[in-house]
């Protein structure tokens, strides 16, 4: 138990540590990232709250705010699939399954991927695309977790993610790490819940492939025109620091109510503060839900292009399954609002 405790605060000493830094840092590296669609949410429930519930998001949908909240599955396995429109015309669809071993832990398997659609093929001679040809950008993440509850009030949890990009004739993979805590009954403090979560961290990405191959004629020579390649630069991922609160209390025999405070450090962009909250009338056999929350990056002025979130969830509750579904809308400057619909099964 002790063992346990101790590597539970250097984890999270070494998370605050990188957010002091991070912090201080703030505005000296900001610029373009590697594998931005890392940074895309998924599942609409926490979305819904303007993505502040680290502290006390769970099951499958918590694989991507904080891995620790896996291991808080209530039911003996868990599936979901989630879609959300999001901004451009692109899809982006999230899939989880997760299954507890008593005793053991939380392993979970999460698939996300994004649809662009077709993009239309030009080239130096053809730059208008009038040959008709097309390509379509494939971006693809295959998650793995698992978590696991240390004590009763200590749990966490780390995420391998494999990334890979392709788009016409280059293509680019790596491997990423995500790793989280959460302590629920904070300070003695019955619904007083902390998150932390360090996500992204891994080495930087670089694009390869016959697409960077062109050819040419060496100057001052008689040699025939030959093939070159164009040497891509690599990008570091855009890792983050995350650190947030929950309070969360019933109110009389049905009603219940949560609010989340959140802080996000990106080493590639501006800091982020989140607040969110839902309220839930619990009945028997179903629950309803409903949410707001709201993403503020104070230093970015009109750049922040997302606004305030807002949504619902429905749980079902049966003799050996549990559905829930959940809905959230998110503001966006410029273009089509963002929505998600989740749909998730535990047994």
């Amino acid at each position: 138990m002790k063992n346990r405790v101790l590597y539970v605060t250097i984890l999270f000493c070494v998370a605050l540590s990188l957010l002091l830094d991070t912090a201080q840092a703030q505005n000296r590296r900001i610029g373009t990232a590697a594998a931005p669609e890392l940074l895309i949410p998924v599942g609409a429930r926490d979305l819904a709250m303007g993505g502040s519930s680290i502290a006390n998001t769970s099951g499958v949908e918590a694989i991507y705010w904080n891995p620790a909240g896996l291991g808080h599955l209530t039911k003996g396995a868990e599936g979901m699939f989630s879609h959300m429109s999001y901004i451009g015309d692109i899809g982006v669809s999230y899939g989880a399954v997760a299954g507890k071993f008593e005793g053991f832990g939380v392993f979970g398997l999460s698939v996300k991927s994004l649809q662009i659609g077709e993009i239309p093929l030009t080239t130096r001679e053809d730059p208008d695309g009038d040959g008709g040809k097309f390509y379509t950008p494939t971006y693809f993440t295959l998650g793995f977790t698992f978590a696991r509850q240390l004590t009763d009030a200590i749990g966490a949890g780390v995420s391998l993610k494999v990334i890979s990009e392709t788009i016409d004739r280059a293509s680019a993979g790596g491997l990423a790490f995500d790793f989280g805590i959460q302590y629920r009954g904070l300070a003695s403090i019955q619904g007083l819940e902390l998150g932390v979560a360090v996500k992204n961290i891994g080495p930087q990405l670089k694009y390869d492939g016959s697409g960077l191959l062109h050819t040419g004629i060496i100057s001052g020579g008689l040699r025939p025109e030959q093939p070159y390649k164009s040497e891509a630069a690599s990008f570091e991922l855009p890792s983050v620091v995350e650190i947030g609160l929950s309070y969360s209390e019933k109110a009389g025999e049905a009603m219940l109510w949560s609010v989340n405070g959140m802080f996000t450090n990106n080493n590639l962009y501006l800091d982020e503060y989140r607040v969110g909250g839902e309220i839930g009338y619990v009945m028997e056999g179903v629950s309803l839900f409903g949410r707001a929350g709201i993403g503020m990056v104070p230093q970015a002025d009109e750049d922040n292009i997302f606004g305030a979130t807002f949504g619902a969830g429905f749980i079902y509750n049966a003799a050996d399954v549990t559905i829930t579904m959940d809905y959230a809308y998110r503001e966006t400057k410029y273009f089509d609002a963002n929505q998600v619909v989740s749909l998730k099964f535990g047994f």
